[in-house]
Order: C-alpha cells, then structure tokens, then sequence
C-alpha cells in the first residue's frame, strides 16, 4: 500500500519496528493522528496482507488499517528518514533491533526522536537484568542517552486498534521529548501523559505481567472450586502484587511514588490481570487448565522453546529477571518468588500458590502500627 503523502493533514514520518498487535495498533493511532508510518514486520507475509489488504490478518484481524500505513520487513527502510522511530516488538528482540537501527545515517546523526513500546528487562552479558531503555543507551549513539522516552499504560492492542479510549503514560529524562512522544500520540481515543520517572514506569510495565501470570493461575483454581480462593483473594493479589511492584521499582531507582498509583502501575496491573486479552493471565490459567508446563524441564527450557506455546507471554522472561533482582537485593516479594518457583517447577502450583498467599499475609500484619499507637498513648 502506496503511502500518499499530500493527504490532507499530513504531519510527518514515523518509523515502527515490530508489526504484531501492539505494533500495528499503535501504527494505526499515528497514522489516524496525521503521520505517514513504515510499519517494520519481521513476516513477509504479513507485510504483504498490510499493504495488499489494509489489514494486519494474522495479529490484528478485523481492524482496516489507514492508507497512511505501509509494511516493509526492511529495518533501514523503516527508520530512514523518520521525524520519529517507535519500537514495539517483544523485549527479547530489542537489543538485536537497537544495534541494526543504529548503524542507520539518520540515527547516528541523532535526528529522530525514540520511543519504546516493549515490557520487561534485558539481560546484560553476564546474564544480569538491565531496565530496557538502559540497555538500549548502552547501543545507540551518545546523543540518545537521558533522551529517549517509554511508553506504557493499560493498553490491550485489540482495543486501541479499534478506537476504543485508552489511557498512556510518555515518560523521559528529557521533559521535551515526552512532550514530543505525547503530541504523536494523542487523539480524541487515546490520552497520553507525560512523565519523568522512567524507572517506575518501566519496572511497572514489566511486573504486571509476572503478577498477571500468579493472578492466572489463582483465577483457574477459583473457577475449580478451590476453598482457598475467591474474588476477595483475587483483589488480595492484586494489592499485594502493586506492592511488590513499587518494592522492586524504588529498590531500582524509581523517582515518583505517584507512579505506581497511576495508569503506567495499578491501571495496566489491572487490566493485565483481569481483562480476557491478556496473554499472562492466560498463560497463568493454562497452567493449571492445560498443563502447559508439562512438556519443559525447568523455566530456562521453557524459555528457550517459548515457541511452543503458541503466544508470547513477556512474563515467563521478566519472572526470571525478577526473581534475581529481588534475590541480589534480599528483597521480600511472594508473589514474584512463587511465579519463578511455579515456572521453574519446584513444586505443586497450588501448593506454592498456598505458600504465596500466607506469605502475604504474614508481609502485611499489621502489628507495627498498633504497637506504635500503645506507645504513644497508653505508655505515659
């Protein structure tokens, strides 16, 4: 599909790398916005669908994408002579798809402005986990350090793809920039907000889905007639796995506790979570349903056959990532620790599940504050 660019409105050029759902929905928002967009899918035939159809068939189906849009499965194409690059493919893929853009002329020289898309952390070379938009400074040119921006909130494609209104956080060092990435975004259906803690919002973007995949498997044994679980423990969760969230992201360097209380951390918990789009939840309730884990030796074989699965849940990798960095930082997180152990099959799902809940329960008694309360009045 032909990309026209004296259609009335036009704006600019922008460049998104990764053409599942997510990518093609926010290439979609863009180009409804007034952007002409190169649409970069690692699948020759789904290119070919986009521009032959108007239409994302295998990832996005049912929604007519904009004239604006064309797919190519050529990185330099996509990027080259772009106002903006938008990345938004799996985390797994971010560090091989930053080393091919910034070989590119227009990269180098520091002109378009980068967002990121993706959830989760990266490895670095000795296997420690690293926030993305770090490992990402540490390839492009020296321009992009303290200048690229994060995008995240609760945002099912499917939903955003189709119009539906939905909330996004822009977060950057570079208060410009997330202005920059707000203004691209932001339509009538889609409201974007702008942030300067990086760190939190990452962190929570990534942990929602481990806590979605714990919220899974709990919602499967509820749906069984478990004793143990209700609505009532499934809110439980949700409050506990929040907390855990904001553990790890102050212990890595949030600025913003208004982070985790805001759309980029309870609001996209929540709808990871609850809503029927969800891959972790989904993942987590096939445990149990379909005994997925079955077929792998451990959470690192499950990994590197992740294939199988037949979806992408971005939280079987972060739960690794997780798990060391709350290991290396004694951090006390349950619910974290039980998706690992889960994942890595050390025992029972419903029994480490079991474990979980009481230890949230003994995480959160509350018998400091009421100690506190007879000290100050009672004890003159």
């Amino acid at each position: 599909m032909k990309v026209n660019l004296s259609m009335p409105g036009f704006k600019g050029k922008v460049g998104v790398i990764g053409g599942g759902a997510w990518g093609t929905a926010i290439a979609q928002a863009v180009a409804d916005n007034g952007y002409s967009v190169n649409l970069w899918i690692y699948e020759k035939e789904v290119a070919e669908d986009i521009n032959n159809l108007g239409e994302n068939t295998r990832y996005l189906p049912g929604v007519k994408l904009s004239r604006r849009i064309s797919a190519t499965t050529s990185v330099e194409e996509a990027v080259s002579k772009k106002d903006y690059i938008l990345m938004v493919p799996p985390s797994v893929f971010i560090p091989s798809l930053t080393q091919q853009i910034a070989k590119t002329a227009d990269v180098q020289k520091g002109k378009p402005v980068i967002a990121v898309f993706s959830k989760g952390f990266i490895p670095d070379k000795f296997g420690e986990p690293k926030l993305i938009l770090d490992a990402m400074e540490e390839i492009l040119p020296p321009f992009y350090k303290d200048n690229l921006v994060y995008v995240s909130g609760p945002s099912h494609a499917e939903e955003v793809g189709r119009g539906k209104l939905t909330g996004l956080i822009s977060a950057s060092k570079n208060p410009k920039n997330s202005i920059r990435i707000r203004n691209l975004l932001t339509t009538k259906r889609l409201l974007v907000f702008s942030s300067l803690d990086t760190t939190g919002v990452q962190v929570s973007a990534a942990l929602k889905n481990v806590i979605a995949i714990a919220f899974g498997v709990l919602d499967a044994l509820k749906d069984a007639g478990t004793s143990f679980v209700g609505d009532n423990t499934e809110s439980l969760l949700l409050a506990a796995g929040l907390n855990e969230i904001q553990t790890l992201g102050i212990a890595m360097g949030a600025t913003h506790p208004e982070t985790f209380s805001s759309i980029a951390g309870v609001g996209d918990l929540d709808v990871t979570c609850r809503s029927i789009y969800g891959r972790n939840r989904r993942f987590g309730r096939e445990i149990m349903t379909k005994n997925l884990l079955t077929p792998f030796r451990n959470i690192d074989d499950l990994i590197s056959k992740i294939d199988r699965i037949g979806y992408l849940p971005e939280g079987v990798f972060a739960s690794r990532q997780a798990y060391r960095i709350a290991k290396n930082s004694n951090l006390r997180v349950p619910i974290i620790k039980a998706v690992y152990r889960i994942l890595n099959k050390e025992a029972n799902p419903t029994h480490l599940m079991e474990e979980m809940l009481e230890g949230i329960l003994r995480k959160t008694k509350p018998t400091g504050l009421l100690d506190n309360l007879k000290e100050r009045f009672f004890n003159d």
